[in-house]
């Protein structure tokens, strides 16, 4: 499972998931789909499209990962987790199949959420890419649109060390002829999409360069204005391909997404005197943005707890995070997880400083104990210290 014990279990073809969707029978055939990529922002944007999709009245699908408390997170129709009986149905029936073929955690559960968006009958379904796209478990789909919200570092590991090798992995997503939208225009990347767009004969839109009109979204943080930008120009997508999106539920949907889809951990705020924010941006383009927003916040005193997995390149992060803050490190309860010691060492390099702790909840406690009411406590580094917290 990648998340658990990171890139050894990630699978480079897609052998297994295809084998898989023929012995479900092809579920990915059998409902209309958007397809969503990108370093940061997919998760977002997915939410929000599902969100509009569900004001406008239509059944909707969303498959998404990782999931922060409960696995069911990761597969929803119209904002309602995949009922736990169905998980324990579709695994006693395509148990010896499953284990004949040695799938991975990640290919059975895409098999799984493209079954149940069959059986639900849903008008469309939002499927947001785990790692990369070209060789994702989820890119057997030939969706209505594909979208590429952003490309920067991260899972350098399997993806590759420069924006172009990553970029060239998300750009295969493109299909023949199915438009394609990238949200942000990256001259470094920008020939890449351009090249492939014009090889699968794929009508290319940038998000970045078309005239935003105003709307206004319930994710807060000054870094959702560029998703909100990719969404809105998906929508007008979707109403030429068949859809009726009206301006008032593109406005409603916008501004209602975690009631309508249930997301967590974005610029989230568990309780305020004092203020507690939780944010899952964890690679260096995600946590500017993040950081960028933080400096706008009032407090007296910032707390940070933060822990990180064991194959973060530190080298890069650790610089951005504020100086003038006290530091709780800790390790995420996974096998990936970074000692806190560790992190707390690395971190003095960059005068981040603070004690470590034996585990999130300890570092938690600590830090609401120390704050006082006019203090913020900023809880980041990584998806898995996030879900404990939240």
């Amino acid at each position: 499972m990648y998340q658990r014990i990171g890139a050894s279990a990630f699978k480079k073809d897609l052998t297994n998931t295809l084998a898989l969707s023929k012995h479900l029978k092809n579920p990915e055939s059998k409902f209309k789909s958007i397809h969503v990529a990108g370093t940061n922002g997919k998760g977002s944007v997915s939410h929000m499209l599902a969100s509009v999709l569900q004001e406008a009245g239509y059944k909707v699908g969303l498959y998404t990962s990782p999931h922060l408390k409960d696995f069911r997170e990761r597969i929803k129709v119209n904002g309602q987790e995949v009922p736990e009986q169905f998980v324990v149905d579709f695994v006693e029936d395509n148990k010896t199949f499953l284990e004949k073929q040695g799938l991975s955690f990640f290919e059975m559960t895409v098999g799984m959420a493209f079954h149940y968006f069959a059986l639900q009958n849903v008008d469309v379904a939002i499927i947001e890419v785990g790692l990369g796209g070209r060789l994702d478990s989820t890119n057997i789909i030939t969706p209505l649109l594909s979208v590429i919200t952003n490309i920067s570092l991260d899972h350098t590991q399997i993806l590759g060390n420069t924006l172009p090798e990553i970029a060239a992995e998300k750009a295969g997503i493109i299909k023949p002829y199915v438009p394609v939208i990238i949200g942000e225009k990256q001259e470094e990347v920008l020939s890449v999409f351009i090249d492939k767009a014009k090889s699968t004969k794929s009508e290319l839109i940038i998000a970045s360069d078309n005239e935003n009109i105003d709307y206004q979204s319930d994710l807060k943080g000054l870094y959702q204005v560029k998703n909100i930008k990719t969404a809105q120009e998906a929508l007008k997508i979707m109403n030429g391909l068949g859809f009726s999106l009206s301006d008032k539920a593109i406005r409603k949907g916008l501004l209602n997404v975690v009631k309508n889809t249930g997301l967590k951990g974005r610029w989230q705020i568990l309780q305020d005197k004092p203020k507690v924010i939780c944010d899952t941006g964890h690679n260096s383009a995600g946590l500017t943005f993040v950081f960028n927003q933080l400096s706008k916040e009032n407090y007296k005193t910032l707390h940070f707890v933060i822990g990180v997995v064991n194959d973060k390149d530190l080298e890069v992060v650790l610089p951005l995070f504020p100086k003038e803050a006290i530091y709780y490190f800790c390790k995420p309860n996974i096998p990936r997880g970074l000692e806190a010691s560790i992190l707390e060492q690395k971190a003095r390099e960059y005068n981040l400083n603070g004690a470590a702790y034996t585990s999130v909840n300890k570092a938690y406690s600590t830090a609401l104990k120390a704050a006082k009411s006019d203090d913020l406590i900023f809880v980041s580094g990584s998806n898995f210290v996030v879900a404990e917290v939240v």
